[in-house]
């Protein structure tokens, strides 16, 4: 809505008091179960903080703290009963290094404007393919049963 300019450009914010901050915080719980889903978290945060006023620099902080403190939460059980593919975790974990410093020097050096469009293919792109794949299961389960 930013983008096309029916809300005000961007926020000023740099953080959040009292019933709004609990407020934020009691939706951003939303995204963050629905992370565990497989929906990301950083759009739907960035969306959360740009309608609360924050800052689209300071939200960066909001979104990478959120996502620091629900993966380690998330991850355990899938660690205990060792259902994750170690060279993926691998790879993630190396790769993890040239993301963080493309993020520093080249994402804060790109225009709002070009960000906020990222953010909306990437909000985009998610529900289309999870239409896609719910409409493909009743066929596949129709399959199976044959």
């Amino acid at each position: 809505m930013k983008i096309v300019g029916v809300l005000p450009p961007s926020g000023t914010t740099l953080g959040l008091t009292g019933g709004t901050l609990v407020f934020a915080a009691c939706i951003n719980f939303m995204p963050g179960g629905l992370m565990q889903l497989g929906i990301g978290l950083y759009a739907p945060c960035l969306i959360l903080a740009s309608l609360l006023g924050i800052d689209p620099i300071a939200a960066f902080t909001i979104m990478m703290e959120s996502c620091a403190s629900l993966m380690p939460v998330g991850s355990l059980q899938f660690i205990r009963e060792r259902r994750f593919d170690r060279r993926m975790a691998i790879g993630l974990a190396i790769g993890g290094v040239p993301g963080v410093l493309l993020a520093a020097f080249v994402v804060k050096s790109l225009p709002l404007q070009g960000l906020y469009w990222l953010v909306v293919i990437v909000l985009s792109y998610a529900p289309i393919l999870m239409l896609r794949l719910a409409m493909q299961a009743p066929a596949l389960a129709g399959t199976a049963e044959s």
